[in-house]
C-alpha cells in the first residue's frame, strides 16, 4: 500500500494543477478547525464515524503542510522523534512514580514531560 500521506499530497497536487485549491492560508486553518470540531462530535458516535472524520482532519493537515511548504511525512517523523526523546525522559523516572491506578502517577509523568520540554529548549540532552 502506498504511503497515505504521500498519496494525499499527490491527490492535492493533482487537484491544484486543475485550479481546485485553496486561495488563502487562513482558509486552510479555518478548515482544519472545522475538521477538528467534526471529529470531536464524531468521537461520541463510535470508531467508524471517528475514523472517517479523523481521515478528513489528516487530509487537511497534509493540505496545510503543502501550502506551508512543509514535507508532511518528514514533519510527522520529526514529531515521532521528539515524542520518543521526551518520553524516554518520562520513562527514566518510572521507578519513582506512584503505582499504576494512582492519579498522581499521570500528574508526575506530565511533570517529567514538561521538564523534558524545558531541557530541550535550553539545549540540554
Amino acid at each position: 500500500m502506498a504511503d497515505p500521506l504521500r498519496e494525499a499530497l499527490r491527490l492535492q497536487r493533482e487537484a491544484a494543477a486543475l485550479g481546485f485549491d485553496w486561495r488563502h492560508l487562513e482558509e486552510l486553518f479555518d478548515k482544519l478547525a472545522e475538521e477538528s470540531a467534526e471529529l470531536r462530535e464524531a468521537a461520541a458516535q463510535g470508531p467508524l464515524r471517528a475514523a472517517d472524520e479523523l481521515g478528513d482532519l489528516l487530509f487537511m493537515a497534509v493540505n496545510l503542510a503543502r501550502h506551508l511548504g512543509v514535507d508532511a511525512p518528514a514533519a510527522l517523523a520529526g514529531a515521532n522523534d521528539k515524542f520518543a526523546r521526551r518520553f524516554a525522559h518520562v520513562r527514566a523516572g518510572l521507578e519513582a512514580l506512584p503505582p499504576m491506578g494512582d492519579p498522581r502517577r499521570l500528574e508526575q509523568m506530565e511533570a517529567r514531560w514538561q521538564e523534558a520540554k524545558r531541557m530541550e529548549k535550553q539545549g540540554q540532552p
